[in-house]
């Protein structure tokens, strides 16, 4: 069987609280508190959950973007979280990151063919007219057009600049991009465009995606597999097919059950979960969900679920699986 492109492993990034005089640390924010997952090549992984669970903080530490407190991160076989910054800045030609906010995401002093080629120039990708004919090359390959290149950011629209956004990461020809929501500031219809490119690019450069996003419907469309978090920690993860038909965790459930259904004929049954989102500075002990759980037992206020495969593919954290 061929080995996983990215395998991540009970990662943790835990942020320091301080307080009083003297700034001293008084708690930690539990971001990301013990989260493994595999990404094949090829592959999409979706990553869905409330704002604030931590699906951003992961995927920068994956990315060593932010350094994570613990654990380990494979890519092809090779814990990046042991490199130096040399070796890493060369490793980086292959990980590249697409950002939520295509507004600020570009520098507004620079022209198009700058912000795309820089990063040819920073890893040393020379003559100069290697570089052009290969920004040019992804620009056209994003639906662009060469005279854009001597532009400023501000001259596009929202869409557009995603489309920059996206060429950057991809010229330096890598093999996993992390999308950090990169529709969610954008009109539906420029979403479906985006997405389809994104799919498009991704069967033709071989390229692997961890998906950010809070729209299942999208996910559901770009995804393989999908993952959930919830206050740090991943809950159920499973192919696209058996998570949404046959969700296991009675927060997945919940959230499933919200996602519009276009038929005016069936009438949706909406799970609505009580109470509000813990803290993560200070987690509820056992299972993190239990407070807004209509299943809760004995168990799940003691003891915290282990993350168990039920099916092929299929990973749940609940207490629940398998009864």
């Amino acid at each position: 069987m061929e080995s996983p492109l990215l395998e991540v492993r009970d990662l943790k990034k835990h942020f320091p609280v301080r307080a009083g005089f003297f700034a001293r640390r008084a708690e930690w924010v539990y971001a990301v508190d013990g989260v493994s997952f595999t990404v094949n090549k090829g592959e999409t992984l979706g990553l869905v959950g409330e704002s604030g669970c931590g699906k951003s903080t992961l995927a920068r530490s994956v990315l060593r973007l932010i350094e994570p407190t613990g654990g380990q991160v494979y890519f092809e076989g090779q814990n990046i979280l042991e490199l130096g910054p040399a070796p890493m800045k060369d490793l980086r030609r292959r990980l590249q990151m697409i950002f939520q906010d295509p507004f600020s995401s570009l520098n507004p002093r620079m022209k198009v063919g700058d912000i795309i080629g820089d990063a040819l120039i920073i890893h040393g990708i020379r003559p100069r007219a290697q570089r052009e004919q290969r920004v040019a090359a992804i620009l056209e390959k994003v639906g662009l057009q060469p005279e854009h290149l001597k532009r400023y950011p501000h001259a596009f629209s929202g869409g557009q600049r995603q489309r920059i956004g996206i060429a950057r990461a991809l010229v330096l020809e890598p093999k996993l991009v992390v999308c950090d929501e990169p529709v969610s500031a954008l009109d539906v219809s420029i979403q479906a465009q985006i997405i389809n490119m994104l799919m498009d690019l991704q069967a033709a450069l071989e390229l692997a995606f961890i998906f950010i996003a809070h729209d299942l419907s999208v996910v559901e469309h770009i995804s393989n597999k999908v993952a959930v978090m919830y206050l740090g920690q991943i809950i159920e993860m499973a192919n696209k097919r058996d998570l949404y038909r046959s969700p296991v965790h009675p927060y997945v459930q919940a959230l499933l059950s919200a996602v519009p259904v276009a038929n005016p004929h069936r009438k949706p049954r909406r799970i609505i979960l009580e109470g509000d989102v813990p803290t993560p500075i200070a987690p509820p002990p056992g299972c993190h969900f239990h407070p807004r759980c209509r299943y809760q037992m004995q168990q799940c206020r003691q003891e915290a679920p282990a993350f168990v495969r039920i099916d092929e593919a299929h990973y749940v954290a609940c207490h629940l699986a398998g009864r």
